[in-house]
């Protein structure tokens, strides 16, 4: 099996759970995830900081094998819909829009990514992959699953372990899979503040 690695080229060294963490699409179709694995990347996420404490995030856990994962499969759009059905966990995560008082919550999906990103790094902790989701049907999701009205579905995260590139049945996405990783520069990343 030939598992695609692709450490990222820092200017300096950091730490390994960051650097070696990339998206792959390439899921072992038969592994299921425990119950102490899923416990502790949900308590990432609960113990993620947020705005006045407020914790806006909700999650919707789905298995494989089960009607809710069948469901949250079939909402994802395009490509996703042949390798995250592959994924042993989907995890939604919906985001509070408003204050207990109405009032909009301006930090909301700032605190709501930060959760995600905390749960991303403690399954890569525990040998896990995740790709993060944007492409979903987020209208059929919010009546699919009866969302209520104050919460928001903002990503969902596929979470399984890491098969070869051999399991991906498009070229397309094996193509991905074996691509480089790029990112910006940090001097295009960094405004001046004069």
């Amino acid at each position: 099996m030939s598992i695609a690695r692709k450490p990222a080229d820092t200017s300096v060294d950091i730490h390994p759970l960051l650097s070696e963490r990339w998206s792959p699409r390439a899921f072992q179709a038969d592994v299921k995830m425990g119950t102490e694995d899923l416990t502790a990347i949900l308590e990432a996420g609960r113990w993620a900081p947020s705005a006045m404490n407020g914790q806006p995030w909700r999650f919707m856990i789905a298995h494989t094998g089960d009607s809710a994962f069948t469901k949250m499969s079939e909402l994802l759009s395009g490509f996703k819909k042949t390798w995250a059905p592959k994924a042993s966990v989907l995890i939604a995560l919906l985001v509070r829009t408003t204050h207990d008082d109405g009032t909009p919550r301006p930090g909301g999906l700032y605190d709501l990514g930060l959760a995600g990103a905390m749960m991303t790094i403690e399954a890569h902790h525990r040998g896990f992959a995740v790709h993060q989701m944007a492409g979903f049907d987020r209208e059929a999701f919010a009546q699919t699953f009866e969302v209520p009205s104050d919460l928001s579905p903002g990503i969902i995260l596929a979470i399984g372990k890491q098969a070869g590139v051999e399991v991906l049945t498009d070229d397309v996405l094996v193509e991905r899979e074996v691509a480089g990783r790029s990112r910006l520069p940090l001097s295009e990343l960094v405004l001046p503040t004069h």
